[in-house]
């Protein structure tokens, strides 16, 4: 078992420091490193090194149901069963070296499962992990969190409904919510953010028949997951979170491959931006100094289509965003770069994500749209049969109670309200930040009073509509103005944000509310609320992982046909 003790000195495990980094104390923000200190945390060799734009682009691939019917025989209640295995596995990440990752089916990302609301989906999840880890010395022990799904507890990835080496837990996720980009991880207590660093992390896009009829799809609907890493010499991953503040890597990646180049056509295409970074976060913007159009926030399509010519991005959210190839010549390239944000540490090549190369058009152009929406429509509701009123119709005067959370750091722990999962491990787990009923509508106001820092605050369950800032003339951001389920709370800033408890008759039960900083989350920034009775649908025993006596092997993996490499 890995104590507390253990999991402090990870910082040191398998990695090295920031040469010149300093800590800046409990309240205090990074501090570059000096002038002419080298401005690199990996240790790779030249030969090594990857190359902006050199690599590659390409999709993660797309898992087939190993199993397809209905409940009952009703053609009404469609299901899927879909079966993954976290393991061990090795990718190339940088030139001439393999590196040991730990991930879904064993690669990185792991395969994107792609969802229709209405079919109800399990998947079998078992963890066939070794005894020991990559990043620190005790077992992976994981925990899968479905972010951005209307899960019940027992299947939402609590930090302690831990599966071991051997263990098999089977996810149920009902899919009633409206299209969005939702993404699984891992979620296990003190090791979330060396376990989603190492490899855990992949996409679970939710369609229904209003996105698809507004947004492209296909070859033209395309995930890109961005993260940072550093790499030791032999090319094994690098881990350093800085006194519990944060890890900051030198080599930006997009679906495992750094800084690739993607072939596009003169077409408009939707990238689903997913920053699965466990710390870093992101300004996108267009080296033309053209616009994207955000046309979807983590929860689901915008009233009224944005057109930014960048957009802030902390870790866990998600953008949807069009950008429109129709004006540009073959062999034009176009980069995607970072213009960084407050508080990170930045190097060499962490101002470039990637590179579109446009090419001829080609084939039919199924799945394209004909122009950049100015509207869309997402029906109106979260869905009439669960009783919910759409998140971007909700307005202050439905709100039957106010709540406050505020950030900060105390006793050398990240806390929400002085309080920390500890303090909700001590109570038998139950300690609430708050008690809201099945369908209350309340408004939160997140306030980030920790100094120099900077949180994307992660609240399960809900959608939300942020209606205050008290930034950018009290309004949420141009980019912010759809359903939201992660809130930058920038240095010294405050969001207010409504929401409603919608979860169905069967529903209710503890939710977690946490820092998406990984790092913070693990120590210990993350606190819980129940809808309803706490006791109902107990996330721990309800449904707890079980023995996985089935043969390893028994269900192997069969993947959807992909699109070329590079596109």
């Amino acid at each position: 078992m890995t104590t507390r003790r253990d999991l402090l000195k990870l910082g040191a495990v398998g990695a090295f420091g920031l040469a010149g980094m300093k800590g800046g104390g409990d309240d205090g923000a990074p501090v570059p490193p000096p002038a002419g200190t080298p401005l690199t945390p990996s240790l790779l060799a030249p030969r090594n090194t990857p190359i902006p734009y050199a690599g590659v682009f390409r999709r993660p691939p797309e898992l087939l149901p190993f199993e397809k019917g209905y409940d009952g025989g009703d053609p009404s209640r469609p299901f899927e069963r879909y079966a993954l295995t976290q393991q061990l596995g090795q990718a190339q990440f940088v030139p001439g070296l393999m590196t040991t990752l730990a991930g879904y089916n064993g690669i990185f990302p792991g395969p994107t499962i792609r969802a229709a609301q209405g079919t109800r989906i399990e998947v079998r999840i078992r963890n066939a992990f070794p005894g020991s880890g990559l990043l620190f010395p005790g077992p992976i022990n994981t925990v899968t969190h479905l972010h951005g799904s209307a899960s019940l507890p027992q299947y939402d990835g609590y930090a302690n409904d831990i599966t071991v080496p051997g263990n098999v837990k089977n996810y149920h996720y009902p899919n009633w919510q409206t299209a969005r980009t939702l993404w699984y991880h891992d979620h296990k207590h003190h090791i979330t953010a060396q376990n989603v660093y190492s490899g855990l992390a992949a996409f679970y896009p939710l369609s229904d028949k209003y996105e698809r009829a507004q947004l492209p799809q296909g070859e033209f609907d395309v995930p890109l997951m961005i993260s940072d890493a550093m790499f030791n010499a032999d090319g094994s991953l690098g881990y350093n979170d800085n006194g519990q503040k944060g890890l900051w890597g030198d080599i930006i990646m997009v679906n495992g491959v750094p800084w690739p180049t993607m072939k596009v056509k003169p077409r408009i295409y939707r990238f689903r931006v997913l920053v699965a970074s466990i710390s870093r976060s992101y300004r996108p913007t267009l080296s033309t100094g053209e616009p994207v159009y955000i046309a979807a926030t983590d929860a689901g399509m915008v009233p009224n289509v944005q057109a930014v010519k960048s957009w802030r991005q902390g870790t866990a959210e998600r953008y949807e965003v069009l950008i429109d190839f129709r004006h540009y010549k073959a062999g034009q390239l176009i980069e995607l770069r970072n213009l960084s944000n407050k508080n990170n540490i930045d190097f060499a090549n962490t101002g470039k994500i990637m590179r579109f190369e446009v090419v001829a058009d080609s084939g039919s152009g199924a799945g394209s749209i004909p122009s950049i929406p100015a509207t869309l429509d997402d029906g109106g509701a979260l869905n009439p049969t669960r009783g919910g009123i759409a998140t971007m119709n909700l307005t202050p005067d439905m709100a039957v109670a106010k709540r406050e959370l505020k950030l900060f750091r105390a006793n050398g722990q990240w806390t929400i309200n002085g309080v920390t999962w500890a303090d909700v491990e001590k109570s038998g787990f139950k300690k609430l930040f708050g008690n809201p009923q099945p369908y209350d509508v309340e408004q939160w106001t997140i306030t980030n009073a920790s100094g120099g820092w900077f949180h994307p605050l992660h609240i399960h369950l809900i959608d939300a509509k942020i209606i205050a800032r008290n930034t950018n003339g009290g309004k949420p951001f141009a980019w912010e103005t759809g359903p939201k389920d992660v809130f930058y709370a920038g240095e010294n800033e405050s969001i207010t944000a409504l929401m409603q408890f919608a979860t169905g008759a069967d529903a209710g039960g503890r939710y977690m509310v946490h820092c998406h900083n990984l790092v913070h989350e693990d120590h210990d920034m993350m606190v819980q609320f129940s809808i309803g009775d706490l006791r109902n649908n107990d996330p721990i025993s309800s449904d707890p992982p079980v023995w996985d006596a089935t043969p390893e092997g028994s269900y192997p993996p069969a993947y959807r046909p992909g699109f070329p490499s590079g596109t």
